[in-house]
């Protein structure tokens, strides 16, 4: 199902069928694989696939994702996020590292943030 490239994604935690649809927000912790429908949001600390029949209504928030299914809603993604061919986005993307293959479609502004995206500095001066 998938490659090296994609180890971390090789132990789901939770994986929503095609047969699925899930109403309201999904928090978890670990890898998410989305193959059927949810009308909220999905928010975790790990890794997300949304393949390419999956459906999100709503916002996606994870640590770093494979899409290529269609997410009507903001993304959010700490580290990478990798948007294949089959791709639909309707909203703002928002990550520190982004690959896009030709033919995804994107309608939204999309923000390149670093992972140290907080970083105080002190202008105290005598």
């Amino acid at each position: 199902m998938f490659n090296k490239k994609n180890e971390n994604f090789e132990k789901a935690d939770t994986i929503i069928g095609q047969a699925i649809k899930v109403k309201g927000n999904f928090n978890g912790h670990g890898n998410v694989i989305v193959e059927g429908i949810i009308e909220g949001n999905l928010k975790t600390s790990g890794s997300v696939v949304i393949n390419d029949k999956a459906k999100i209504f709503a916002n996606v928030d994870a640590k770093s994702a494979k899409i290529g299914g269609e997410i009507n809603g903001n993304v959010k993604i700490t580290n990478h996020l990798q948007i294949m061919s089959s791709a639909k986005i309707v909203g703002d993307i928002e990550c520190s590292s982004i690959s896009i293959e030709q033919g995804a479609i994107i309608n939204g502004k999309c923000v390149m943030a670093s992972e140290q995206k907080h970083v105080t500095h002190n202008t105290e001066h005598n």
